[in-house]
């Protein structure tokens, strides 16, 4: 009985050791591989895509976990992709343009917060290059950029990736590998990025240096086959600057994506870059994926029957006052002063009744 206990030990054992090493990858609209059996996964991907009806422009960040020193990351673009480094400040732009606007709403009688309830008043809610013998693979562009070496990349078969990443130093999986062909298929391109920081020692965690990818598309898609990989649920952040309020044609396996802002915006800062500094529609959406697997294609993103904005509010609820006095004091004290009035009235007509009798 004692050996069964402790072979059964032995094997729970394993079983957690064998999570621990195994490395962790995909993310939201491309593969995140990491060097050896170090781990890395992907808690967060925000993006932000511009389509004027011809070209493609990605900005993409990410906000990762684990203990990986090195990575590798790949993503399928339609087209000849260009790449460079873009400006963090573009997501705190967003969040502020699309943020929940507060507004104050006044209650008549006081709460438990209020006098004489409380003294309180008011009550607010709150590398190196591939083998010369890989001719399925080209090398159209190479590019180091902040901590990120990026190769774009033209491959006809998925196995040729897979050499170009092991003489980077990168192990590609068996399933991304036959997730890739159907991209091979279409003859798409990839973007293939290492990503290395340039302070020895340091960690891959916590939120990346965002890139921008630009690629011509005749319509505006957003790779997401490649997260069907992905052991743990998804989640992604997608802010999208066309011409019209624009919605996914399908929910491709994830939950119903939510519309958390559209209006019409005009960019400043950071996101002049992207607009040329002129009016566009916004539409952000939230999408989660608590199982990955089903996963079963690329977001395409089509226009609306109509440019209905939206906004969430935030209500902050405060007592009604008049120059800084209660509206309700000031009610019930004219109320009893206009009660003592007409009591005296009719005390003053009884006494005059009185006194003519």
């Amino acid at each position: 009985m004692k050996r069964r206990i402790l072979a059964l030990l032995l094997a729970l054992l394993a079983t957690q050791i064998g999570s621990l090493v195994s490395p962790a990858y995909a993310c939201g609209c491309g593969a995140m591989i990491p060097d050896g059996t170090s781990r890395i996964g992907v808690e967060r991907e925000t993006s932000v895509v511009r389509w004027d009806g011809h070209t493609e422009q990605i900005v993409m960040r990410f906000t990762v976990r684990g203990d990986a020193k090195r990575a590798a990351w790949i993503m399928p673009v339609p087209g000849r992709a260009t790449v460079e480094r873009s400006d963090a400040a573009l997501f705190t732009e967003l969040g502020e343009l699309t943020g929940p606007e507060h507004r104050t709403r006044t209650y008549f009688w006081p709460r438990n917060k209020d006098w004489p309830f409380s003294s309180t008043s008011g009550d607010t809610a709150a590398a190196p290059p591939p083998r010369a013998a890989e001719a399925q693979v080209g090398v159209v562009g190479r590019e180091q950029l902040g901590d990120f070496d990026v190769a774009r990349l033209t491959a006809t078969d998925p196995a040729a990736l897979r050499n170009w990443l092991e003489d980077n130093g990168f192990k590609l999986p068996d399933g991304l590998a036959a997730e890739l062909k159907p991209y091979v298929d279409q003859k798409w391109e990839y973007v293939a990025v290492r990503l290395a920081p340039r302070e020895k020692g340091r960690s891959l965690l916590g939120s990346l240096d965002p890139l921008l990818i630009r690629f011509d598309s005749d319509r505006l898609v957003y790779p997401m086959r490649l997260s069907r990989l992905a052991k743990t649920p998804q989640s992604l952040g997608l802010y999208v600057l066309a011409d019209h309020r624009m919605e996914p044609a399908s929910r491709i396996g994830g939950a119903a994506p939510e519309v958390t802002f559209a209006g019409t915006v005009t960019p400043y800062g950071a996101l002049t870059s992207l607009t040329g500094g002129k009016q566009t529609f916004l539409t952000a959406i939230d999408q989660r994926f608590p199982q990955p697997g089903l996963i079963d294609g690329d977001h395409v993103l089509r226009a609306t029957a109509a440019d209905t904005p939206y906004r969430r509010y935030v209500y902050h609820d405060e007592l009604s006052t008049v120059g800084g006095v209660p509206t309700w004091i000031l009610t019930v004290t004219g109320a009893l002063l206009l009660a003592l009035a007409a009591l005296g009235a009719v005390l003053l007509r009884a006494r005059h009744r009185r006194a003519r009798s």
